[in-house]
Parts: structure tokens; sequence; C-alpha cells
């Protein structure tokens, strides 16, 4: 089967989450022992898991993190104050476990796999890594198209691949490492939500002034050449995306085939999502906000996509770093949820 034909048999068995397992959830919740409405957003979240995982209970003991890596050929126009190398030595780093998305993803008792599917370096064999991959990086988007179609549609399945060969998922999250990569979420960003170059450009790993000036010009140039059509999400991600953003997509739709809690990262996540919710509407509904991040464009794609995040800790740094600690608020929700008493069962005199 071509890839495009495998792609559209994967959205295919993407499904609703059980209405009724949330009514149910909800009543539940509605008799444990406590105030009604006492735990907030936990209580919601926690009914939210239960249909999605379609689960009388629902459950995250088993927590994946898909580190998704690919290399930008914009990087050539000073839209990042690091190099591209720094890519795969973040890798190397992540591997070792003394990256922060390793270390907080260890914290909480998530898996890591490291996915390459585009960077421009060749690794030895690593424990936690999973090569697929596409190119050697994107292409300049700046004066062309950052991959072809076919490209994208690799990457995207690459995401879904790795969180199907998993043999149980409950909580997902897709990370990502490559430098530059906020300069194709905001393209990204501009064109689903009409966005200028001014307003969706941020200063990504810490740009001063003059370079996010710089970094603006650039995504006004990469629009402007490459005209993606906000209709068709595999032709935004193919001109103005990257390998890794396509992959965290994957990893969403991945994580809605297996009818598991979707959590986002920050705004490269949540550009992903754009791409995976245009493929694919019904995994809006598997979706978790984990963090509002610093970066300039990042509530305006959350608001657009409807969703409210978990957090809000003034965290830009990427990686899933976000989304390992929203992990744990899940986790939160879950264990009130399945441990905890009802009034009855407590032998608890009811609210009159």
């Amino acid at each position: 089967m071509d890839p495009a034909a495998t792609l559209a048999e994967h959205l295919k068995q993407i499904v609703p989450p059980n209405l009724a397992l949330l009514e149910r959830a909800n009543e539940r919740e509605y008799w444990l022992a406590k105030p009604r409405g006492s735990l907030g957003r936990l209580e919601t979240l926690a009914a939210r898991l239960s249909s999605v995982q379609n689960a009388s209970r629902p459950r995250h003991e088993n927590k994946l993190m898909v580190v998704c890596a690919g290399d930008h050929g914009v990087t050539e126009e000073g839209v990042s104050p690091y190099a591209k190398e720094v890519t795969y030595q973040q890798i190397l780093n992540f591997d070792y476990g003394a990256g922060a998305i390793a270390v907080l993803s260890k914290n909480v008792g998530a898996k890591v796999v490291l996915l390459d599917v585009g960077v421009d370096y060749d690794f030895p064999p690593l424990p936690s890594l999973v090569s697929k991959k596409i190119a050697r990086g994107t292409k300049n988007l700046s004066k062309g198209p950052a991959m072809d179609r076919e490209g994208a549609i690799l990457s995207i399945l690459a995401g879904v691949d790795v969180v199907l060969a998993q043999e149980r998922v409950d909580l997902v999250a897709a990370g990502e490492m490559g430098i530059g990569n906020t300069t194709p979420s905001s393209c990204i960003a501009c064109a689903f939500l009409g966005l200028s170059p001014e307003e969706s450009t941020g200063r990504g790993s810490g740009l001063n002034d003059e370079l996010v000036r710089q970094k603006t010009r650039v995504i006004a140039r990469a629009l402007e050449i490459n005209k993606p059509d906000p209709q068709d999400p595999l032709d935004v991600l193919a001109k103005v995306g990257g390998y890794e953003i396509g992959a965290m997509a994957g990893v969403y739709l991945g994580g809605a085939m297996r009818r598991a809690g979707v959590i986002i990262d920050g705004f490269i996540g949540a550009a992903a999502a754009l791409i995976a919710t245009k493929l694919c509407p019904n995994v809006l509904s598997y979706l978790i906000a984990g963090h509002r991040s610093k970066e300039k464009a990042h509530s305006a794609v959350l608001e657009r996509l409807g969703l409210e995040p978990l957090l809000d800790l003034g965290m830009w740094l990427g990686e899933g770093s976000g989304a390992a600690i929203a992990m744990y608020i899940a986790e939160c929700a879950c264990v009130h949820f399945n441990e905890m008493r009802t009034m009855e069962e407590a032998a608890i005199k009811d609210i009159v």
C-alpha cells in the first residue's frame, strides 16, 4: 500500500470518544466523598480520559513520550542562536538520560522513544532511538518547499508507527528536537489561523530583537513564496513544516487510534496539533493541552483548538517538557477518580 493510502486507512480508524462512559464517569464523580466540583479540572480530566480510553476507570500506568527530531534548512537564515549541530548533540544527551525531557519523563514514569525522522547526522545504535530518517533535514523553506508531499506523509506515518508499536499506551505525548523549528511552526500558525508573521513570530530559543525581526522577514518570505493551502494540511506541512512536526502529528493520530489520552506540549506541539486535527477532526477530542508556553502565538493556537492548558509555568524549552509535567497531573486525575470512595462507601452523610 502506498503511503497516502496507508495514512487514509489510519485516519478511518480514529473514532469519537465514548460519550456514554463520559456520562457515567461524571455520575461517579458526583458521588465521590468530597464537595462536588472541589477538585476542579481534575474531575473533568478524569471523565475525559475515561471517555477517550473507552474504560470505566481511566488508566495512567503506561505513559509514552516520543521525542521527534529533525533538522531545518532554514537555519541558514539565522533564525536561531544555536547551530543545527545542537539537534543531534541533544538527542545523544537525551539518550544518555541527562537532558530535561529525559529527566522529567523518568520522574513521571514515562517511556522515552527518540524518533529520528530528519536529523543531519548518522547516529550509532542507541537504546532509545528509532530511526525512520526521511532526509537529512528539510530544505530552506524561505526559498521553496521544505519537503515534498510524500516526505510529509512519511513523517506522519513515522509518528503513527512508533505509537502503534507499543504494547500498551494510556497517555502519550510528543516532544521535539530540531534547531530552528519555531520558524516552521510560526508559518503553520500563520497558514491556519490567518496570523501575520509579526503576530506569529516569537523569540524561539532566545533571540534578541534584531534576530526576531530577521526571523519575521524569513517567515513572511516563506509564506509568500510557498503559498501553503490551509484547506490542505499536507500541503502546509510539506511547504512550510518540518519532518519532526509531521511526526508529532503522527504521534497524536497514533494516540487516538490506540484510544490514549494525548498530551500536547508547547507551541511546536500545538502547530503539529493543527495538522493532525485538519487531517482528522476526531483527534481533537483526544487532545489535552499540557501547558501554555511563552512563545508568542501559542495561546492563539490553543484558542483555535479550543483547549485550555493544564499548566502555565512560564516555560518555553520545548522537548516535551511541559507535557511530561502534565502527565503527572493526568495521573492525579486518574488516581483520585479510581481510588476515592463514594459518599455511600465512606458512610458520609450527603449534602442536604
